[in-house]
């Protein structure tokens, strides 16, 4: 009899296919996947030959310089302001008035002291926009003292007084040129202050050279955001009880008791940063993305955001956060430490500039941000579906979902909300009356149609 043949010992290199032995069907497959990832994860979505439109339609008429004066306190965050402040341009052109450069919120949850000078180009805005109305500095000083219509526009003379800038224009049935108003005003005249804009600039920079590809992530985790809207989910019992603290004692905020678990299950909650994890994971990021923070400070600090990096290392603030590594220098922000909507505004730029924007709530920030860059091509925006989610994790902590099979359905949840062009949404079939004012998308989180457009649109 013949003995057995020996043991083969098989060596590493047997086991490990050499590239260059692949097939060539077999390597263009697999360049064929990698280029399908990396374009699901990064790239913008198709355009369909869409461009932003903001020039007058040959109907269009510039406001005559009347002696009619309108003043403006912008109320809210920097992004309310913003978007005020282009509604209000529109009603004084409407109204054949001069607008006087709005004042600032300086009694907003930030007590934020900065000027419209301090925050915007003060001068660009009003070149830009001298095509379209004039706008003052100031009034006039023999009209200082005039007294001031705050209510009724349909009858009026002298001087107008606009108290609170987020009047809420109508986000649809306003003539097309009311519309590109306001679009150039947000996206042309409402241009940042030289050293928001250069500073900006800078980090972006700074972000770019360290990794081809940054996600901005608007982590909407702050103390008064929880406070306000009564989500407790992932806290501790004092958190939760300071939170509700808070709420109680904050006078214009309507709602005080609320119910934290019927908040989450119904999406109003924004994203904790664990389940901001979860989800990027679930969508196919790897480990080594590079993640900006665009928020303020996050509640609970380090004990919350190690949630976040223990899936996502390559973290990096604006400023020093715990152990987190700080974007800009102490120096380099001395000079907007305490000013709340200067800081915001260096959070706007480099989330308009980012490779992906994602934000764990919806707001001003995330809606607005979100239509600039549609304006500016569909950039990649992908908004969480928060009902969707809450409902897909607690079925796997429930283990009546598999965590292998989780990415599937939440990439399959979030096909269509990665920014792709789109029309403006109106307010649910059977809704009336002012709730369907209330229900439609907004006009600066979707400017499609009247401001992006196809180029034999441009001119109607």
């Amino acid at each position: 009899m013949t003995s057995d043949p020996p043991i083969l010992k098989l060596k590493i290199k047997d086991l490990l296919e050499d590239e260059h032995t692949k097939s060539p069907l077999l390597r263009v497959e697999e360049s064929k996947s990698e280029k399908l990832l990396y374009g699901e994860l990064w790239e913008a979505p198709f355009s369909r030959g869409l461009h932003s439109c903001v020039k007058p339609t040959t109907k269009y008429k510039a406001t005559p310089p009347w002696d009619r004066y309108m003043t403006v306190r912008s109320n809210g965050g920097l992004n309310q302001m913003r978007t005020g402040i282009a509604d209000m341009v529109a009603v004084a052109h409407i109204m054949n008035a001069t607008l006087v450069i709005p004042q600032l919120d300086k009694r907003s949850f930030w007590q934020d002291s900065s000027t419209f000078a301090d925050v915007f180009d003060e001068l660009h805005f009003i070149k830009s926009l001298q095509q379209d109305l004039r706008i003052v500095k100031e009034l006039p000083k023999e009209i200082e003292s005039l007294p001031r219509a705050r209510k009724h526009f349909t009858s009026w003379s002298g001087v107008v007084h606009v108290a609170k800038s987020d009047s809420r224009l109508a986000n649809n049935d306003l003539p097309l040129d009311i519309q590109r108003l306001r679009c150039r005003t947000l996206y042309h005249a409402l241009r940042f202050s030289p050293s928001i804009e250069s500073l900006g600039k800078k980090l972006v920079e700074r972000l770019k050279s360290r990794a081809e590809r940054y996600i901005a992530l608007h982590l909407r985790y702050e103390k008064d955001m929880l406070s306000f809207t009564g989500c407790t989910y992932g806290l501790t019992p004092t958190e939760s009880e300071e939170l509700k603290t808070m709420r109680e004692s904050t006078n214009h905020w309507k709602i005080k008791n609320i119910n934290s678990t019927e908040q989450r299950v119904g999406g109003f909650c924004p994203l904790t940063p664990k389940e901001v994890g979860i989800f990027l994971e679930a969508l196919g990021y790897p480990s080594s993305t590079l993640i900006y923070i665009a928020a303020g400070e996050i509640y609970g600090g380090d004990t919350h955001l190690s949630e976040l990096r223990s899936r996502f290392p390559n973290i990096v603030f604006k400023v020093g956060v715990g152990n987190l590594e700080m974007l800009a220098t102490e120096q380099e922000l001395r000079s907007f430490l305490n000013h709340a909507s200067q800081t915001a505004a260096l959070d706007y730029i480099i989330s308009i500039e980012s490779d992906v924007f994602i934000p764990s709530h919806s707001g001003n920030m995330a809606r607005t941000v979100e239509g600039h860059r549609r304006f500016l091509g569909h950039r990649k925006t992908i908004t969480p579906d928060r009902k969707g989610l809450v409902e897909l994790l607690d079925k796997m902590e429930a283990g009546l979902l598999e965590a292998s099979s989780l990415s599937r359905h939440v990439k399959q949840l979030h096909k269509n909300r990665r920014g792709s062009p789109r029309r403006r949404g109106g307010a649910p079939s059977g809704i009336k009356g002012r709730a369907r004012l209330r229900l439609e998308e907004s006009f600066y989180q979707n400017p499609y149609p009247e401001c992006i457009c196809k180029s034999e649109d441009a001119l109607k």
